[in-house]
């Protein structure tokens, strides 16, 4: 059984994109450093992911992205989860929460990023499994060239 990647997508506020956009470990440890928080410093924690994190638009974006995709045979959503499904090429789960949204893949490409990329130019994607972290947009631009 093939172990799934879980990536955090985060919409950072336009005023700390410019200050990490060329220093993005400092972010990633940042968000790193909250996402293993202790339960006493919750508060801590989530007063400065407030501070870096913008609101994401649940609501609109599931719909948006059921209206973009439901028709495409590998695409399905079963509740709050979007789900791609080409058993060949690939297996993607999004899920869109208010803060963040977690996306499990079995390989290193998912469909939703190009997806996910149209609706906001600041997403940063962690994953804290496997230390590895990218702003979308710049992710998008090296890869589909």
């Amino acid at each position: 059984m093939v172990k799934m990647k879980v990536y955090f997508i985060f919409n950072i506020k336009d005023e700390f994109i410019n200050l990490y956009k060329d220093n993005a470990p400092v972010l990633y440890n940042i968000l790193r450093g909250i996402y293993y928080l202790k339960k006493e410093e919750v508060e801590y924690g989530y007063n400065l992911f407030k501070q870096l994190i913008s609101p994401i638009e649940k609501s609109k974006m599931d719909r948006d992205i059921f209206i973009k995709l439901h028709r495409d045979i590998p695409y399905i959503k079963r509740k709050d989860i979007h789900i791609y499904n080409n058993f060949y090429s690939e297996i993607s789960r999004l899920t869109i929460k208010g803060s963040y949204i977690r996306l499990e893949v079995e390989q290193d490409f998912s469909s939703f990023f190009e997806v996910i990329n149209s609706f906001s130019s600041n997403f940063f994607v962690c994953d804290f499994n496997h230390h590895r972290f990218f702003f979308l947009s710049d992710y998008l631009e090296k890869i589909l060239v």
